[in-house]
């Protein structure tokens, strides 16, 4: 039963990353990776800090790629993609209108 289980995972992740390639998925994957490539950008900030740090490029990041996976579960008409992602634009565009307001109140 174990290896009946394992065989049918197997087959479906070979099944996933064997598919055609095509343009949309290719916009996923991009908007996938600036996704990622925020939580590597806070880690290394937050190591070179020796504290917890969240960098205005962070949230540059979660924009882009929130917006760029929003457009692709659009495409594919995934509503609980949609969902997730409208709600993580608005606050990561909250987030930035706070660190602007926060900078420019700092100079005044």
């Amino acid at each position: 039963m174990v290896a009946d289980i394992m065989h049918g995972l197997s087959a479906y992740f070979w099944s996933l990353f064997t598919g055609p390639v095509d343009l949309v998925l290719m916009v996923g994957l991009v908007g996938q990776g600036l996704f990622t490539a925020r939580f590597l950008v806070q880690w290394i900030a937050s190591e070179k800090a020796g504290r917890s740090v969240i960098p205005l490029s962070f949230w540059f990041l979660s924009l882009g790629g929130s917006a760029v996976l929003l457009g692709y579960a659009l495409y594919r008409r995934d509503p609980v993609f949609i969902l997730g992602q409208s709600l993580g634009t608005v606050i990561y565009l909250r987030n930035l209108a706070l660190v602007f307001r926060e900078r420019r109140n700092a100079r005044a």
